[in-house]
């Protein structure tokens, strides 16, 4: 069974080729951004339609990507991710990045939206920050540690090509999967009631210690220079769909208890 499977993950990734370093990809965000939309409330995806001029979540999912080039909004970078030391279990404010972290990011656009008095074009920029900051929030190595950078210098080999293992997180296995947002987004696992229930629970950041936890079974599975391919991707990919899910079902919670 392991042998068929890991032949249809090599059929599957004929001509791979290695993406920049974003957050889930361009397509993991959307694919996210795809799931909360199919779990929202009536209510809410009518006011966020009418908040986003009739563009979909999925439309505005890696927004927070591409302003990272205009110098005016450089000081959002470090709001795609958050460090915890090791000698911390927990979060601790006081020794949060005062320019901000994931943790904060979330928070702030979570405030704005819930401002009644915040101007419709302020809503709209944090309606999309969080969308995407959700999505970071699953992908384990934005939780991952400071002293490598979230893994991005851990370097390995993906396929024969150079790469880091935050980067194969972040877009590799999901660009040489091949399949659309929209494929990922219906091939998700199908869950019963009490299991979204569960996946919904808890706050902001017991999802951000589930992350770091994650990404600390990630980071001992893996050695500097280690050379990646089909068997990494018949493990580990199964994991990149249920952290998409996750991703999505709690966007669309914090977006249906925004919006009622």
């Amino acid at each position: 069974m392991k042998q068929s499977l890991i032949l249809l993950f090599s059929v599957l990734i004929m001509n791979t080729t290695l993406a920049n370093n974003e957050d889930w990809g361009k397509t993991g965000h959307r694919a996210t951004a795809e799931i909360a939309e199919s779990y929202l409330t009536k209510k809410a995806k009518r006011n966020i339609e009418e908040l986003l001029n009739g563009r979909s979540l999925a439309f505005v999912a890696n927004y927070a990507d591409d302003i990272k080039s205009d110098p005016e909004f450089r000081k959002y970078g470090p709001w795609h991710y958050v460090n915890i030391d090791l000698e911390d279990e927990k979060y601790m404010p006081e020794k949060a990045n005062p320019k901000g972290d994931l943790v904060q990011a979330i928070r702030k656009c979570i405030s704005v939206l819930k401002d009644n008095s915040a101007p419709k074009e302020e809503k709209q920029f944090y309606l999309k920050m969080l969308v995407h900051f959700m999505g970071d929030l699953h992908q384990p190595f934005h939780a991952g540690r400071s002293a490598d950078k979230g893994g991005n210098d851990i370097q390995v080999r993906w396929f024969g090509e150079g790469s880091n293992i935050h980067r194969v997180w972040d877009s590799d296995m999901i660009d040489s999967f091949q399949m659309s947002y929209t494929e990922l987004a219906e091939n998700t696992k199908d869950l019963s009631k009490e299991e979204m229930e569960k996946i919904k629970s808890g706050s902001l950041l017991d999802w951000v210690y589930e992350s770091r936890d994650l990404a600390d079974t990630l980071y001992a599975s893996v050695d500097n220079g280690e050379k990646l391919g089909y068997e990494y991707m018949y493990e580990r990919f199964p994991m990149v769909l249920e952290q998409l899910q996750k991703g999505g079902l709690r966007l669309a919670k914090v977006l249906n208890d925004i919006y009622g």
